[in-house]
C-alpha cells in the first residue's frame, strides 16, 4: 500500500473522514508522512509508522511538543489526535534560511534552556529517539545520566556489539569515567533532545518552530551538538554566535560538541544500515581514549540522524 492510501485509510479509521487526500511529505528517516487535505479546513500534518512500533512513541512525542511550548515557550505544532498508530498536527511552514531567522531561534532556544533550569537529569517518562527507547531515568549527577542514560545504554544493542571492538567499548566505558574532566558541570534543563536542521520550521509568519523531540533534561549543549555537528545551512552560523553570548559559553565550546555528539552516532549505528558512518565517527571520538587521559580529538563529522 502507498503512503498516502496507507495514511488515508489510517485518518478515516480515526474518525477524520473529512479527509479528502493525502500527499506524501518526504524528509523524515522512520515514520511514513504526508499532509491531509480537507474541503473546509486547513491540511493536518499526519505521520504514522510503517510497521508496527511501541504504543506510546507517538504519545510520547505529543507530551514533548506539549513540554516545549508550556514549560519552555518554544512554537511547537498544535497537537490534533493522537493514537498508537497515528499522530496528527498542525500543519506548519519549511523555514526561511536567513541570519535573522536563526538569531530568532538562537534566543527561542537559549530561554528553553534557562528557564527550565533545575537540579535532576532525566525525564518522567521514556522517549524515542527513532524507534529505540531514550532511557531517560531520573539521575542527581549529569556525569551519571550522560554516561549511563546516553552512551554506555547502546552498548548491549546488537548493531553496536557488531560495529565496535572490545577496545572501542573500553575506550568508551574510559571516556565516561573521564567525564566531569571534559566538560563543564552545567545544571539540566529541558531539552528538544533531537535537534537538527531538519527538525526547525516556521510558522505562517516566519517564527522557528520545533518538531519531532525527544525530550528530556539534560545539559543544553546536548541540543547545541545536535545543530552543530548536522548538515545545516550556512546562515545557521548566526545561532551559535547569538546563544554562545546570551549563555555565555566559554570559548572552548565547539570543542566539546563531538564528545555530546556521541550519543547521535551510537544512536545511528544501533537503528540503521548503513549507518552514514557514524561508526567510523565514534571510532575517532574514542580513539584518544585508548591510549591516554587526553581530551578527544575535535571533528566535525555529521551524519543525519534518526528522526
Amino acid at each position: 500500500m502507498s503512503t498516502p492510501d496507507l495514511l488515508l485509510r489510517r485518518l478515516h479509521d480515526a474518525g477524520l473522514t473529512d479527509v479528502t487526500r493525502v500527499e506524501e511529505v518526504h524528509g523524515g528517516v522512520v515514520h511514513a508522512a504526508g499532509l491531509a487535505h480537507r474541503p473546509a479546513a486547513a491540511p493536518l500534518f499526519v505521520k504514522t509508522p510503517p510497521q508496527p512500533c511501541d504504543a506510546d512513541i507517538f504519545d510520547a512525542e505529543a507530551d514533548g511538543l506539549r513540554a516545549l511550548r508550556e514549560l519552555g515557550g518554544v512554537r511547537t505544532p498544535d497537537v490534533h489526535l493522537v493514537t498508537p498508530d497515528l499522530l496528527v498536527l498542525e500543519a506548519l511552514q519549511p523555514r526561511t534560511d536567513t541570519p535573522e531567522f536563526w538569531e530568532r531561534l538562537a534566543h527561542d532556544v537559549a530561554h528553553l534552556h534557562t528557564s527550565t533550569q533545575g537540579g535532576r537529569f532525566g525525564w518522567h517518562r521514556t522517549t524515542w529517539l527513532g524507534l529505540e527507547p531514550q532511557d531517560n531515568t531520573w539521575e542527581d549527577d549529569g556525569f551519571e545520566f550522560f554516561a549511563r542514560r546516553r552512551l554506555l545504554r547502546w552498548l548491549p544493542e546488537p548493531r553496536v556489539q557488531a560495529a565496535f571492538d572490545e577496545s572501542d567499548r573500553k575506550a568508551l566505558e574510559r571516556l565516561c569515567d573521564l567525564l566531569p574532566e571534559l566538560l563543564p558541570e552545567r545544571p539540566s534543563c529541558l531539552t528538544h533532545g533531537d535537534l537538527w536542521s531538519s527538525n526547525v520550521i516556521a510558522t505562517a509568519d516566519g517564527t522557528p518552530a520545533l518538531v519531532d523531540p525527544a525530550v528530556s533534561r539534560t545539559w543544553g549543549e546536548v541540543d547545541v551538538a545536535m545543530l552543530w555537528s548536522e548538515p545545516r545551512p550556512p546562515e545557521s552560523d548566526r545561532f551559535f554566535d547569538v546563544y554562545a553570548e546570551v549563555m555565555g559559553l566559554d570559548d572552548g565550546w565547539r570543542d566539546r560538541m563531538p564528545l555530546l555528539y556521541l550519543r547521535q552516532n551510537l544512536a545511528v549505528v544501533a537503528q540503521f544500515v548503513p549507518d552514514w558512518g557514524a561508526a567510523e565517527i565514534a571510532r575517532g571520538v574514542l580513539a584518544p581514549f585508548r591510549r591516554s587521559r587526553v581530551a578527544p580529538a575535535r571533528t566535525d563529522a555529521a551524519v543525519r540522524p534518526p528522526s
